[in-house]
Order: C-alpha cells, then sequence, then structure tokens
C-alpha cells in the first residue's frame, strides 16, 4: 500500500514524502485517512524547532525528519492478526500522523460511532490531554479555577473543568476572540493580560480567596513564574500545556511557603490499564468522549476554525507560524 506522509526534515520546512506501507501484522490495523487535526501547540513547537535541542525529552521526541500528527480519523483497510472488535469499513479514530494512510496498533485506535462525525472524532487525542489534566488536577463542584491558553486544548480543559463542577471559571489568553469562545463554552469570567489587571480581578472574582487549580495550556515556560501567586494555599498548579523549555521559579517563596501541588499532565501519563483505583485510560477517556458528544453535553465543531485540503498542509504550517491566534481547531480534509 503506497501513502503520502508528511515529514519535517527541519525546522520550518515542511514537504510530503512517499512511501510504502506493509500489510498490518498482528495487533495492527491499516487506515486510509479522512481528516486529521493538527495540534497547533505540539506540532507548531516541533515545526518550529523552538525547544532545547540537546538533553531534552524534545529533542528525544522531535527527530528530524520528522513525522508529524497524532490525531486521525480514517476507514480501516485490512485488520491483522489477533485484532479484534474492528472490521474493514469501519470509521476508527487513531494517533495515525498526517498521512493519506497509515498502518496503527489497534490498542491506539477507537472505533467511532454512529452519530459522531468524522471532524468531531478527531479531536479525541486533544480531548484526552485536557480530560486527563482536569482529572489530575482534581477539580471539585464550587472550586474557583483558572485555564490560562484558550487553544484547543484550553477549550476543552474549560469545558471538562465546567462539567466538574468548577466555581468560578475564569479564562485567560492574549486573543479576545478566544476569550469570546470561552465564555460562550461555560467560562463566567474571561481576562486578557495584555489590557486586564489580572491580580485586582482575580481579587474581584473570588472574593479575596484566590485559586484553587490553575491549569498552565499556552506551553510558554515564560507564563509558569506568574501563575503560583494567584494559587491560594494549598491549592494546584497543572503543567497542561507542554512547556517549551526551563522556567525560574522561587520554589520556596512561591511554591513551598504555601504549600502547593503542581502536577505534571502530560498525555504518556495516562494509566496502561483499568483498575479499581484508576479506570481512566486513554481508551476510556476517548470512549467518554464520544459518548459526551452524542449526548449533546461537549461539541467541538465550533471549535473548528478553518479547514484545508490535505495538500495544503506545508502552507498551512507556514500560514500557523506567522500567525496561529485567530485559528482554533485546524483540519486537513483527506477526502478532497
Amino acid at each position: 500500500m503506497n501513502a503520502t506522509t508528511l515529514v519535517f526534515i527541519q525546522p520550518r520546512q515542511a514537504v510530503w514524502q512517499e512511501e510504502t506501507l506493509s500489510a498490518p501484522g498482528e495487533g495492527e490495523l491499516a487506515i486510509r485517512t479522512v481528516v486529521s487535526l493538527l495540534s497547533t501547540g505540539t506540532e507548531m513547537t516541533a515545526y518550529r524547532g523552538e525547544f532545547p535541542r540537546e538533553q531534552s525529552a524534545w529533542a528525544r521526541y522531535v527527530k528530524y525528519p520528522f513525522r508529524v500528527g497524532y490525531s486521525s480519523v480514517g476507514e480501516v483497510l485490512a485488520v491483522g492478526a489477533g485484532v479484534e472488535g474492528f472490521g474493514v469499513g469501519q470509521m476508527v479514530y487513531s494517533g495515525g500522523s498526517h498521512g493519506t494512510a497509515a498502518v496503527v496498533r489497534a490498542a491506539r485506535a477507537i472505533a467511532v460511532p454512529d452519530g459522531v462525525s468524522p471532524e468531531d472524532a478527531a479531536f479525541a487525542s486533544l480531548s484526552n490531554i485536557a480530560m486527563n489534566g482536569v482529572r489530575l488536577g482534581e477539580v471539585a463542584l464550587g472550586e474557583a479555577v483558572l485555564v490560562v491558553g484558550q487553544g484547543p486544548v484550553g477549550e476543552l480543559a474549560t469545558r471538562y473543568a465546567y462539567l466538574a463542577g468548577a466555581h468560578p471559571l475564569v479564562v485567560m489568553d492574549a486573543s479576545d476572540t478566544r476569550l469570546e469562545m470561552a465564555e460562550r463554552l461555560g467560562a463566567g469570567s474571561a481576562l486578557n493580560p495584555g489590557h486586564d489587571d489580572v491580580r485586582a480581578r482575580l481579587d474581584d472574582i473570588t472574593r479575596g480567596r484566590k485559586l484553587d487549580v490553575v491549569f498552565e495550556v499556552t506551553g510558554n515556560p515564560d507564563v509558569i513564574p506568574s501563575l503560583p501567586p494567584l494559587i491560594k494555599r494549598g491549592g494546584r498548579l497543572v503543567l497542561l500545556g507542554s512547556p517549551r523549555g526551563p522556567s525560574t521559579v522561587d520554589f520556596h517563596d512561591d511554591v513551598h511557603t504555601f504549600g502547593l501541588k503542581v502536577i505534571g499532565a502530560h498525555a504518556s501519563n495516562h494509566p496502561s490499564h483499568e483498575t479499581p483505583f484508576n479506570q481512566w485510560t486513554w481508551q476510556r477517556n476517548g470512549e467518554l468522549f464520544f459518548d459526551l458528544l452524542r449526548a449533546g453535553r461537549v461539541r467541538v465543531g465550533e471549535l473548528i476554525s478553518h479547514r484545508f485540503p490535505w495538500r495544503e498542509a506545508p502552507e498551512v504550517f507556514a500560514m500557523l507560524d506567522r500567525d496561529r491566534t485567530p485559528t482554533r481547531g485546524v483540519l486537513l480534509d483527506w477526502r478532497r
């Protein structure tokens, strides 16, 4: 099976690569892509090469040439030995890269149920990241929560914090357009650090009690040091975005003294197997996402700001590199 796959050969150079895929082996599926969702955070970091290039997790993950993408929906073409629950012609979500076809592990695929569109299903990876972060943050009914950054993961984290009972629920971003969308999704207050007095506004919103939980979803290491002073004694700071380098934090004055918890919420922190103590694996969170879509309790169609034919992907990344502020969900359509 032939496939055309998007590859970053070096920073800011995205090209198409032709390759021949082998038949799916044991535990694998061959999938023809229908739609894929760009990660305007992680994928843009890899595209720009703006991360510590030596001795870092980023450098171990992004090795050029880099096959990019992890949010794909497509039709099953072939099923490998030992795979159960999937059939040829079935629509599935997987962590496949941006390409016309892929061979993926069945353990990292989820059947897309009737009533869920391929476009909506493509948000499953970002949903899993956000859902896992909100779980790790242990948001409880009536807790004051701030979500910093309103890209797609931040928007989903806002929605899940709302469903978990966060109140007041505050969002912060440098884009007024993104803030308006967040308010429509359930945020009670929106702050733009470019023209709002953040500390004064938060003091008013929380009646001087400060915040129980803050989610950092920008991935900007310069933002992190400003957040601990906003959190109440014993509160939680959840690093949900993937910081693009080191931050300087006064852990004694801003963390240790106030008993704060700093929680890393990388997607790899999903449990590998369900247990009575933690059932929320990557698979279970994905299934719940589809259930919430079908029940109308989560809507992601309104998060889509741009759709492009797949062949335009190199130009799309160049566009995002110039300014991604006007974008939210960016989809590649592999049917045209």
